[in-house]
């Protein structure tokens, strides 16, 4: 690494340290402001709040904090640099502009990939852990083992199932499970009913089942009743969770994670266009969100590299606008996919391509 990289470097992750920093504690303040009578609520201690704030700050750190934060820092860092005319300094020493940005662009794309981690292994089950913590407390909260009552249809409407215990969240076990068929269909029964079930080499092993079979008026009981059915335990955890997202929250931001998408979409082929355009949108936009990062730096090097004297402050006025601006954009483009009005690729990425090709072009003119 060449010394110019090395200035620039630390002249940028000194205010991007201090931004992160001041950010997750902004967050934490207001967010605590609003949310105190729930924890008092809740009865929650001190060392609660702290794991509930663990918790969930990742997911708003990949979310606006990361992208934010590297804005302000580099508008803030290139604002300070074009006042001491050191970027001219250092063209004039025969460093092309683009060689000038890889410092900012390698921030860019590290920082892209903490969001993609974030948002793949943390952000995902933020959601339950938090309202887990926020249970801890309570006397007559839920097993959290279980997931609680489910009640869907299955994919080709045949089966309803009613899983009256919930189902294990570690092992897949299905508690109270009963699974009726809506039509006949050959070699199934019409209703089952059992205390639990379990799913091995895939087939499900109903426990004590209470079968009945179409076209008469009596039961029987199985102690291991077998059946194949397209239903998996991974099917039905997806079925929970997305089923669960409306179309209001899904045109708010991307809030799953990309193998949940594509394992939900691999499962269920025979979706209808609008909850098509829904989980589409999603997953793009969870592609898209760690290159946001890197339109960031294209965005903000041209505005802060600009030649001639100007005030720090500029940076940040700079910053807010583009914040502001790109956001808006990201929720109109956003909820447009969802509602099907943009194709999800687009709809995903429009932001992103926006800013990061307007950086590009202004760039080349600097």
């Amino acid at each position: 690494m060449r010394l110019i990289d090395r200035y620039l470097l630390r002249e940028l992750l000194v205010p991007l340290a201090y931004c992160l920093s001041g950010f997750i504690i902004f967050y934490a303040a207001f967010d605590l402001i609003f949310h105190i009578a729930q924890f008092q609520e809740a009865h929650l201690g001190f060392i609660d709040v702290v794991k509930y704030y663990i918790v969930t700050l990742p997911g708003v750190l990949a979310e606006y904090v990361i992208p934010v934060s590297l804005l302000l820092a580099l508008l803030y860092a290139l604002t300070n640099h074009s006042r001491h005319n050191e970027l001219i300094a250092i063209r004039a020493a025969g460093v092309g502009i683009w060689r000038l940005a890889m410092p900012y662009l390698a921030v860019g794309t590290f920082l892209g990939v903490a969001v993609l981690v974030i948002n793949e292994t943390v952000a995902p089950i933020a959601d339950e852990r938090a309202r887990d913590i926020m249970e801890s407390h309570n006397g007559g909260a839920r097993d959290r083992s279980l997931t609680g009552r489910i009640r869907f249809l299955s994919d080709d409407a045949k089966r309803d199932w009613q899983i009256d215990g919930g189902m294990s969240r570690a092992t897949g076990q299905l508690s109270q499970p009963q699974v009726r068929w809506t039509s006949p269909e050959p070699g199934m029964p019409q209703s089952i009913h059992a205390p639990s079930a379990t799913f091995s080499s895939g087939e499900w092993i109903f426990s004590n089942a209470d079968v009945w079979v179409w076209g008469k008026n009596q039961s029987t009981i199985e102690t291991n009743y077998h059946l194949v059915l397209p239903e998996t335990p991974a099917w039905i955890k997806s079925q929970i969770k997305l089923t669960s997202l409306s179309a209001t929250e899904a045109a708010r931001r991307p809030q799953l994670s990309i193998k949940e998408l594509m394992t939900y979409l691999r499962l269920h082929p025979h979706l209808g266009p609008d909850k098509v355009a829904i989980f589409l949108t999603q997953l793009y936009g969870r592609i898209a969100a760690p290159f946001t990062c890197v339109a960031v730096a294209l965005i903000a090097f041209p505005f802060g590299a600009r030649s001639g004297r100007h005030n720090v402050f500029v940076g940040v006025a700079s910053s807010i606008f583009i914040c502001f601006s790109y956001f808006i954009l990201q929720r109109i483009s956003f909820a447009l996919g969802t509602a099907g009005y943009l194709t999800p690729a687009l709809a995903a990425w429009l932001p992103n391509l926006l800013f990061g090709g307007a950086g590009i072009i202004l760039m080349t003119r600097l």
